[in-house]
């Protein structure tokens, strides 16, 4: 609906020109319809008329009344219209325009509100990257379904998508990895040595170390020469990997490429980065080490990609990265970070710029930290504690469908509560279950309607009009939104909103399946509310898939 009044005013501002009531332009100024504030103040609204006042060089509101002259009904849509403050136009349409969106979300099915903004852009989502020196945790959770639902929103907005995790696995962590498991390794033999506290200490490396002596057929304490280290870390981490990819595939996330940094190093892309950076002049050497000219875009500081060691820095590889990112033919790069790589963002973006691209060629989504709540209380985020702080204990307690949803109740850059309790409760306090519920009392009420002997009706058959209630209108107004819900979560790289709009869905047909009867002994009102009904839980079924949620039939 809101396409059709953009079209039906810019028809409205030509035919104001043709009769000479508003002068002609070169460009028409961008402008928005858009949902009032206020519901007093129409179903619409917008502000083409004062985004025409300068260019025109007349006042909005004399605009407005031109443009309302040449409007008129909107092709049968509009009921009235109403010229409000300085010149904002708010739309009043006819109950039957909403209605109209019953029958083709039938058609269109789960493709409804599928588009084409996107234009077949090649999009990188990468996300959750973490280390391959342990087990997911529950903060990575809440990045693993952003990312995933990210690139399920723009592959429906029309976008080209690849989704990628870059595994770290090069460097000083991985050196640290393969010394943390042979010292356990050393303790699992008899050594009575001490565990380095810089060293990482979850019990997951007990149990990796008994595995990996069993493997070398250790009797005594292995030696902790670079060689011995560099073997350890490299099977820790091939190993640990192999648990992140399990835990992910529990939770519902794919992720189609896994690509190494130690592969990205070996290859040469950090030395070809320094090449590329050099021919523009972008890299000068000073007391002794390489640096990167970042602060020419924007970066508060000049940075080092080269120590004086000659070791590389983690920044020098992830430009490397990013340059291999654009060369495989992505024109727009989005990484999820965890909300403490915020400094980060500016280096990152200076780097894209210094290679020949847009700074908003990158962008950055951060990740708040997960506060895990039991019945309202703080769980003490430690793995020695013994509680559900992995990403794999709380999908395996809470289930793959609450998991996701609940991640996705709120913005990434707010921090979250996760309540374990509230998440497996099967009640309507629980955000998932109360959208489930909605699309379970819709095949409820199909099947009702199946074992009664009536025929689903066909939608072009249907006389909608006699759905007259104002719930049964404002659940059609709503189910209208849906498509411009979708594409605005996937502008501004925000799944939250889609979730918003469940929820909100879910709670108007819970109110009209509460008060109102569907399987009336009228015929046409009856097939009239089952196409309502139909529409409502296959918009609930579709928005639940883009989160990669189920939509039950039964509960």
């Amino acid at each position: 609906m809101r396409a059709r009044l953009h079209k039906a005013l810019e028809q409205a501002l030509a035919a104001a020109q043709e009769a000479g009531s508003l002068p002609p332009l070169e460009e028409v100024p961008a402008f928005v319809v858009e949902l009032p504030k206020q519901a007093q103040h129409g179903d619409l609204a917008t502000n083409l008329a004062m985004q025409l006042a300068r260019p025109c060089r007349r006042a909005p509101r004399e605009i407005a009344a031109a443009l309302l002259e040449q409007l008129g009904d909107a092709g049968g849509i509009l009921e009235r219209a109403e010229i409000a403050g300085p010149g904002f136009i708010n739309f009043f349409l006819r109950p039957s325009a909403w209605l109209e969106i019953l029958p083709r979300i039938m058609a269109q099915g789960r493709g409804f509100g599928r588009g084409d903004w996107g234009g077949g852009r090649r999009v990188m989502v990468e996300f959750v990257s973490a280390n391959p020196t342990g087990p997911l945790h529950v903060g990575h959770g809440r990045g693993a379904v952003l990312g995933d639902v990210l690139a399920r929103l723009l592959e429906f907005a029309g976008f080209s998508v690849a989704t990628e995790y870059y595994i770290n696995d090069a460097g000083n962590q991985m050196n640290t990895l393969g010394r943390s498991l042979l010292i356990r390794a050393r303790q699992h033999l008899g050594s009575d040595e001490s565990f380095p506290d810089n060293h990482y200490q979850g019990d997951y490396l007990r149990q990796l170390a008994e595995e990996y002596c069993r493997l070398r057929g250790w009797n005594g304490p292995p030696e902790l020469d670079d060689q011995e280290v560099a073997q350890a870390a490299r099977w820790a981490g091939d190993r640990i990997l192999e648990g992140i990819k399990d835990d992910l595939a529990a939770f519902g996330v794919e992720i189609e490429n896994w690509y190494s940094e130690r592969s990205l190093v070996e290859a040469g892309a950090v030395q070809r980065a320094f090449e590329e950076l050099e021919r523009r002049g972008l890299l000068y050497e000073s007391e002794g080490a390489l640096w990167f000219r970042s602060s020419r875009f924007g970066d508060e500081k000049d940075r080092v990609v080269r120590r004086q060691n000659g070791e590389t820095t983690y920044f020098a590889s992830d430009i490397a990265y990013h340059l291999d990112k654009f060369n495989r033919g992505f024109s727009w790069l989005i990484d999820v970070w965890g909300a403490d790589h915020h400094g980060y963002v500016p280096r990152m973006k200076a780097a894209v710029q210094a290679l020949g691209h847009r700074p908003d060629d990158l962008e950055v989504v951060l990740v708040q930290l997960v506060s895990l709540l039991r019945a309202g209380e703080p769980v003490a985020m430690s793995t020695r504690a013994g509680e559900f702080v992995t990403l794999r204990e709380v999908v395996d307690e809470v289930g793959k469908d609450s998991a996701r949803f609940i991640f996705l109740t709120r913005r990434s850059e707010a921090q979250l509560d996760f309540d374990l309790e509230l998440a497996k409760q099967k009640s309507m306090d629980n955000p998932v279950f109360y959208v489930q519920y909605a699309h379970t009392r819709v095949c409820s009420m199909l099947r009702k309607a199946g074992e009664a002997g009536v025929a689903l009706p066909r939608p072009e058959a249907v006389e909608l009009g006699r759905l007259e209630l104002a719930e049964e209108v404002a659940l059609a107004k709503l189910l209208g939104e849906y498509p411009h819900v979708v594409q605005e979560a996937a502008r501004a790289l925000e799944p939250h909103r889609v979730t918003y709009f469940l929820q909100e869905l879910a709670g108007a047909f819970h109110s009209y399946y509460n008060a109102h009867k569907v399987l009336v002994e009228d015929a046409a009102l009856r097939d009239a509310r089952l196409l309502l009904v139909q529409a409502v839980g296959q918009v609930l079924a579709g928005g639940l898939a883009l989160l990669g949620v189920s939509a039950p039939e039964a509960m």
